[in-house]
């Protein structure tokens, strides 16, 4: 009992949506398992299902305990038509605020907090419960910079920052080009950057920033954060790159088996696998001319499918998993007969086991979305990438991704006179 006493007690709170979740859901397992400490993974509930999300809390190991805090209605605060961004800070803001104060009261006000980049509503509670919080930032270092930057960019910049005549500039990193730049920060005048930038201004606020990478991958950024001039005088928190933190395993269904099975008789390194991410969705033409690009190209393939959505790139963010997805609604007439007659793909919708797929043998490249969790699992299993960004930080990512100095992915080429949907 006097040792359980003795036990660090570390509370950890992502925002919603697996692009968040998954980290640091990871970072709290290795707490638990490598450092012997005791971890309340607090969630952030809604009244909206996602049976990913559920799949991904179960089995964990003794000594992380998931609290639940009390759902969210989210018809009431949010809006179909609300950006991502906005919808995530409305969620966020109605939950945290009627209920983390009394969460980490009743569990005795833990040592640490540890939250993402979206719930930095948290510091003043936890400045109130004198409870030292930490930011685990669940994207790349040299997107931090850019984020620790932002504000004295709002500041000294006039007009859209897409409509700059030349790259940004960022202190001691690569420059940004306009076009690459995330969506939250494309146009100013929006709810969306302003409570973005509302966030990314509170980072100075944090006790230390984790931050999930490591200096051979991103050794200039990292550089320039711990000795450029900019930095030191902000000042920066301590920052402690942790990377990589990916999924080691996850809870296989019936489905998953099959997948898997299928990938087993295929030959080492012959298939793609395709993914738009974890809250990612195409277009409807974008889906009918991957189906008819990869039945036409006659290679092997897994493509994750989810019903198109011409109104947003992230319309499945909150429910993954959860979402209505008959693919013979939206897919070519005769393309699942034909693929599945052939023996040369699998068509899996909605969700598939990612890390399983990425460390097979037969897995020999991965159509990317180029989120940051997808590609350091990308990274570690050594599966090339060609990059097809969607939205968010995706296409600064791409960029980084397709650089001479980092080389793991390809841009698809676009000939003279095409476009690309």
């Amino acid at each position: 009992m006097a040792a359980e006493s003795l036990q660090p007690h570390v509370a950890v709170l992502p925002s919603p949506g697996l692009g968040h979740l998954i980290p640091l859901l990871e970072f709290a397992k290795r707490l638990v398992l490598n450092h012997g400490v005791h971890v309340s993974f607090l969630v952030i509930t809604t009244n909206e299902a996602s049976a990913a999300k559920d799949k991904l809390l179960r089995s964990l190991p003794h000594g992380l305990d998931v609290v639940d805090l009390p759902p969210v209605d989210v018809s009431a605060v949010t809006s179909d038509d609300m950006p991502v961004v906005t919808r995530l800070h409305a969620i966020v803001e109605e939950s945290l605020s009627k209920s983390l104060k009394s969460a980490l009261t009743e569990l005795c006000n833990p040592n640490a907090l540890v939250i993402d980049l979206f719930c930095t509503q948290a510091f003043e509670i936890c400045s109130q419960l004198s409870i030292p919080t930490y930011s685990f930032v669940t994207t790349s270092v040299h997107f931090f910079a850019f984020i620790t930057y932002l504000p004295t960019l709002d500041r000294e910049v006039q007009g859209e920052f897409v409509d700059l005549p030349e790259p940004i500039k960022i202190p001691g990193c690569p420059p940004v080009r306009p076009e690459n730049l995330l969506d939250q920060v494309r146009n100013r005048k929006i709810d969306e950057y302003k409570f973005f930038l509302l966030h990314v201004s509170r980072l100075p606020l944090a006790a230390g920033i984790f931050l999930n990478s490591w200096e051979n991958l991103e050794f200039v950024p990292l550089k320039a954060i711990g000795e450029h001039s900019f930095y030191l005088q902000m000042p920066t928190p301590p920052i402690y790159p942790i990377g990589p933190l990916i999924k080691q395993d996850e809870p296989l269904s019936a489905s998953d088996e099959e997948c898997l099975a299928w990938l087993d008789k295929q030959p080492p390194d012959s298939v793609l696998f395709a993914v738009p991410g974890s809250g990612g969705t195409l277009t409807a033409e974008q889906v009918t001319e991957m189906a008819w690009g990869l039945e036409q190209s006659k290679q092997r393939f897994i493509w994750v499918v989810r019903m198109p959505s011409d109104a947003s790139a992230s319309a499945t963010f909150f429910n993954v998993g959860s979402d209505v997805n008959d693919p013979k609604a939206y897919l070519p007439e005769g393309f699942l007969q034909r693929t599945r007659a052939q023996g040369a793909g699998m068509v899996v919708p909605s969700w598939a086991p990612q890390v399983h797929i990425l460390r097979h043998p037969s897995t020999g490249g991965f159509l990317s979305h180029c989120g940051w969790n997808s590609t350091l699992e990308s990274i570690c299993h050594g599966v090339p990438m060609i990059a097809w960004p969607l939205y968010a930080e995706q296409r600064m990512n791409a960029a980084m991704l397709t650089a001479e100095e980092t080389g793991v992915a390809v841009k698809p080429e676009i000939e003279p006179g095409k476009k690309v949907i």
